[in-house]
């Protein structure tokens, strides 16, 4: 595995945690559970043929990673009650923004 997917993984559980830790400090706990198990969106992964290829972008390859789903994710944001889906839509946005900057970067031959 090249230095760029271990980064790229490490930043899919340390942005969330970031993030949980600046909005919902005092809820941190359960908003970094649901935060991270919005990465099971990344079980679309699995009906991939190869499930894994190292330069392959994400982003409108895999079922939950393309339109209209990446557009609809953003829209939890906006939901008062439950805090969860808040956190589900967080989570979500978190993952698509770092899939696509791996795009981005593989993209510019890094």
């Amino acid at each position: 595995m090249s230095a760029a997917s271990v980064i790229h993984l490490l930043l899919h559980a340390l942005v969330p945690a970031a993030v949980v830790w600046f909005c919902w400090r005092k809820q941190w706990r359960v908003a970094l559970a649901v935060m991270l198990a919005t990465m099971a969106v990344d079980l679309d992964h699995l009906v991939a043929d190869p499930i894994f290829a190292a330069n392959r972008c994400s982003l409108g390859f895999h079922p939950l990673h393309s339109a209209p789903w990446v557009w609809l994710y953003p829209l939890l944001l906006l939901c008062p009650k439950p805090i969860w889906l808040r956190w589900i839509g967080a989570g979500l946005v978190i993952h698509m923004l770092l899939d696509g900057s791996d795009c981005w970067r593989m993209a510019q031959g890094w």
